[in-house]
């Protein structure tokens, strides 16, 4: 890729930018000392816009731009079924799962699971927090990222892997979550602005110069197969977004389990300074959720009507990059590679903040020191956040026989997250739910998963996630029942007036609903 002076110029500011503020945000006022509430909550100060371009910066990375436009390019729109579920599924977090995180005052996922249930519980999930985010996200991310670098300015592997580590690290390791989360706010900026590039420039040059709009009507003459959001069971890729998942099964499991009782995405909104300004956050989050089919879908799709015509074709992984790579023209590529890059450090800054503050929290201070210091606390969250992104560059080579890296992704979550999202809705919100019964669910939760895949190859991954959540969600019932009579000691107690939100709260759910009504009437 050739980059003009002005693009260059653009690149490195936005990443002098970032660095710098970075480093001013994560200084703190003469006298104090960083203490772990400011590390890995950054001090409680959150205010919603800050919460909602963190959660979108954190969950927008090189697997959204990269991996999603390369199913876009496989499968088409029905892949933004994941980013249009989670606007609804944030209005049901917002509502009803954060009022009782936030009045429990936590720091980590795992430690309400031991408010909730015992210590046991608490630990084993904090394991799989960690072996996912550090063998499945981390390394996903960095691979991605450094695909992207590799296919768009020739750079090996392993170097892009080294600089975009170096780079999110530079930053956060040092300053933590409000680092973090206040540089995510210009992430954002650059997200969405520098995406949008792409995608305009892509569909003007479908359209043969005609514009955006004749661009977009281009696709649908040419392709109509990619707009489909609920696909035939004829369609190749109906494997990867099968009708009863899609509706009723693991696309909700594995978007509750994401939104609802991921750390690295509510600890932006344990971090708020209230609930209303955390749930006004989310909300915001949704709206931005409904445009990024936009900047990463639509660029897939255009890749493949684009070489179709070409009677070409290349790896769906190799979509973005491509189009990036072709069609944006000099003086523009600076802020259409920074829009990338923005994507990739502010996931990889998220991650490793959330796997620091695990470890630091219930690993080291729930089991290992259980007297640590507040300054030890911090210690300890710089130095795994370190250790685990070490760990995610040995192994980030490794993905390279990928073809589409965000199914991959999605899958080897969906190894976890039924047994996880069994456990907290049933801690949440059934009061006789006992701890071993949620021990036994996450025990099983792996080897159910991978058992099914074993025995049932055929099955499609989302239709798994939904029958093993419910195998699990019948499990922790049975063993309930036949533990415990009553309610159980450790209930949640969900007094008169928890769940109520306030009209702006409401007014903005039912308008992601409307939206999201018309969307799927359109493209049924």
């Amino acid at each position: 890729m050739t980059f003009s002076t002005l693009d260059i110029i653009i690149f490195f500011a936005y990443v002098a930018l970032i660095v710098i503020l970075g480093l001013t945000i994560s200084r703190e006022k003469k006298g104090h000392e960083k203490n772990s509430a400011d590390y890995f909550l950054a001090s409680k100060s959150l205010t919603w816009w800050a919460i909602g371009a963190s959660l979108i910066a954190s969950n927008i990375s090189a697997e959204q731009f990269i991996g999603m436009s390369g199913s876009g390019y496989a499968i088409g729109l029905g892949i933004a079924t994941y980013e249009w579920f989670a606007a609804i599924t944030l209005i049901v977090v917002g509502k009803y799962f954060l009022p009782i995180f936030l009045k429990k005052g936590i720091y980590t996922m795992p430690q309400f699971l031991e408010i909730r249930y015992d210590k046991r519980v608490r630990t084993s999930l904090a394991v799989f927090w960690l072996l996912v985010y550090i063998f499945v996200n981390l390394t996903s991310v960095l691979y991605l990222g450094a695909l992207s670098l590799r296919t768009i300015m020739g750079i090996d592997l392993i170097y892009g892997i080294i600089g975009l580590a170096a780079f999110a690290a530079l930053y956060s390791i040092y300053g933590g979550l409000k680092a973090v989360a206040w540089t995510d706010v210009v992430q954002v900026v650059f997200l969405f602005g520098g995406g949008l590039i792409t995608t305009i420039i892509a569909l003007n040059q479908v359209s043969g110069g005609e514009g955006i709009i004749a661009g977009f009507s281009k696709l649908l003459e040419e392709a109509p197969q990619k707009f489909d959001m609920i696909l035939d069971p004829s369609n190749p890729s109906y494997k990867d977004l099968p009708i009863l998942g899609v509706l009723l099964g693991g696309m909700w499991v594995a978007n509750f389990f994401y939104w609802g009782c991921n750390q690295y995405i509510t600890q932006r909104a344990l971090a708020a300074k209230n609930i209303k300004e955390a749930q006004r956050g989310v909300i915001f989050a949704g709206y931005l959720k409904i445009l990024m089919p936009l900047v990463v879908v639509i660029p897939g799709i255009v890749a493949f009507v684009l070489h179709q015509q070409a009677g070409t074709s290349i790896k769906p992984d190799e979509a973005y990059p491509w189009l990036l790579n072709t069609f944006v023209p000099l003086g523009l590529k600076g802020a259409a590679f920074a829009a990338l890059v923005a994507a990739i450090v502010s996931s990889l800054s998220s991650m490793m903040n959330s796997t620091a503050t695990i470890f630091s929290m219930d690993i080291y201070k729930g089991i290992i020191k259980k007297d640590a210091t507040e300054h030890q606390l911090v210690t300890t969250g710089r130095i795994s956040s370190f250790m685990a992104l070490v760990i995610a560059i040995i192994i980030a080579p490794n993905l390279v026989t990928l073809d589409q890296a965000f199914q991959f992704i999605q899958e080897f979550s969906g190894f976890v997250s039924p047994g996880i999202l069994a456990i907290f809705l049933m801690g949440l919100f059934w009061k006789k739910a006992t701890a071993n019964s949620a021990l036994w669910a996450a025990i099983l939760t792996i080897p159910l998963s991978a058992g099914f895949k074993f025995i049932f190859p055929a099955m499609p991954f989302l239709d798994r996630m939904g029958l093993i959540f419910l195998i699990l969600c019948i499990l922790v019932i049975v063993i309930t029942l036949i533990e415990n009579k009553g309610d159980d000691p450790k209930a949640i107690e969900t007094e008169r007036g928890l769940f109520k939100t306030d009209n702006v709260f409401n007014i903005a759910a039912i308008g992601i609903l409307g939206i999201l009504a018309v969307l799927y009437i359109l493209f049924w």
